[in-house]
């Protein structure tokens, strides 16, 4: 018997609970009352349970029928998402969205483009990977995530095509209580060897032989950032850090910005690009994704200091 039920009746069900009367679901519908009122007694029959009960002016819910509203709803949400999913593909959807992004990109950002990403692509999955320098680069190049956003390893092989997102603000940042806090500014590099850096350490051999901003011949390396923002307001060290990472650590003064003396004072900036394997680019949900990545949304904090934006735009 319950085999027969069909997404019609619950969809009926589900109308005439939420309009509080059979009439009132007829009109939704665009059908008879006395459609609707036959389609509710025909599911009654099917389940063997009393949904509404009918003694008053209007139906009303009994126990059994409050109890299967939820159910019925949750069948009826996964057919149509089901639905939406099989047209998506039909269409050249991607089944699943595999993305890798550099530990550097803006969380803030990254973070109001996937929100946007659910609710536009509902019936999508997306697997996301956070990881540095040539971490980012390895799945793309493997074919195991759709593209990547990078930027702290600037070097990008030939098989892969890259598309210009933001660029990101970085400084030089210490502990109010590490020496180098005191010391006047811009800090000759003499200075600066005889302190520990903590540097990004690659987990793969694409950047071997090779560093980048390294000021110290002395350096602790970690393959995570929050390791290293840790241990940076520890005083363990100096180093360097997206500034929209620290924001808060500046106004609050757990952190404190420095300057090299072989560096500009403007903070540099780290340009920012999706990557993606030139014969095989992402569907129409990665292409979507990568196009909102490119945006900085009002609702998404990026800057303390309005004057001195820690995100840049191309």
């Amino acid at each position: 018997m319950l085999d027969g039920v069909s997404l019609d009746q619950l969809r009926t069900f589900i109308v005439a609970a939420d309009g509080g009367s059979f009439s009132a679901a007829g009109r939704r519908l665009r059908r008879a009352q006395s459609v609707v009122s036959q389609t509710l007694a025909n599911l009654e029959t099917r389940l063997g349970v009393t949904l509404f009960d009918r003694t008053g002016r209007s139906p009303v819910l009994t126990p059994a029928g409050r109890a299967l509203l939820a159910d019925a709803r949750a069948v009826v949400g996964g057919m149509d998402l089901f639905k939406a999913r099989a047209k998506g593909l039909a269409g050249g959807l991607e089944p699943e969205l595999s993305v890798v992004v550099d530990v550097m990109f803006p969380i803030a950002i990254l973070t109001c483009a996937v929100v946007a990403f659910q609710a536009e692509f509902p019936a999508t999955p997306l697997r996301l990977y956070v990881e540095a320098l040539g971490a980012v680069i390895a799945p793309v190049l493997s074919g195991n995530s759709a593209f990547g956003v990078m930027g702290s390893l600037p070097l990008i092989p030939p098989e892969l095509t890259r598309e210009r997102l933001l660029a990101v603000r970085l400084g030089l940042v210490v502990s109010p209580r590490h020496p180098l806090a005191s010391q006047p500014q811009p800090i000759p590099t003499s200075i600066l060897a005889r302190h520990v850096q903590l540097v990004l350490t690659d987990r793969t051999r694409l950047s071997d032989g090779q560093e980048f901003g390294v000021l110290s011949p002395k350096t602790w390396r970690l393959a995570d950032l929050g390791a290293k923002h840790a241990f940076l307001r520890a005083g363990l060290g100096f180093g360097s850090m997206p500034l929209a990472a620290v924001r808060e650590d500046l106004a609050q003064g757990t952190l404190v910005e420095i300057a090299a003396d072989d560096m500009p004072p403007e903070a540099p900036l780290m340009p920012m690009f999706a990557i993606y394997r030139t014969d095989t680019p992402p569907g129409p949900a990665g292409r979507w994704l990568i196009g909102r990545l490119r945006q900085i949304p009002a609702a998404c904090p990026t800057s303390a200091n309005p004057a001195r934006p820690m995100i840049a735009v191309p």
